[in-house]
């Protein structure tokens, strides 16, 4: 039941990143005129967000079927989903920062939980 709303979730969450992503381009094309610094750096972070999101939908269709690599990949998704979370320091509020991080941890601490691993097929 977990690794569907798991799969369920991650799901969602990868097509509004991948939307996200292309929206940060859009911003970035935007900006590119006036601050060159920021629309690299912003470029950057889109790219990273639509890398993450296509982890994520990997993941949904892996977990569905409860697929030996759809563990790594979401294993891989929650870091990166962290590390994404830690990159907006000084841009949104720490309490939003601290929920996406906290959130992501739960995530990679219920995938390493010897009955989910066993389930994905993986030695626990």
């Amino acid at each position: 039941m977990g690794v569907t709303i798991l799969a369920v979730l991650a799901a969602i969450g990868g097509v509004l990143g991948i939307l996200g992503g292309l929206a940060l381009f859009a911003i970035s094309s935007a900006v590119s005129f006036a601050i060159p610094g920021v629309a690299g750096l912003t470029a950057i972070v889109a790219i990273v967000v639509i890398v993450q999101s296509v982890i994520l939908i990997a993941f949904a269709y892996g977990a569905w079927g409860l697929k030996p690599w759809a563990w790594v990949l979401g294993v891989i998704g929650a870091v990166l989903g962290i590390i994404t979370s830690l990159a907006q320091l000084g841009g949104v509020s720490a309490a939003s920062i601290a929920v996406d991080v906290v959130i992501y941890a739960v995530i990679i601490w219920y995938l390493s939980q010897p009955s989910i691993q066993r389930a994905f097929g993986r030695r626990a």
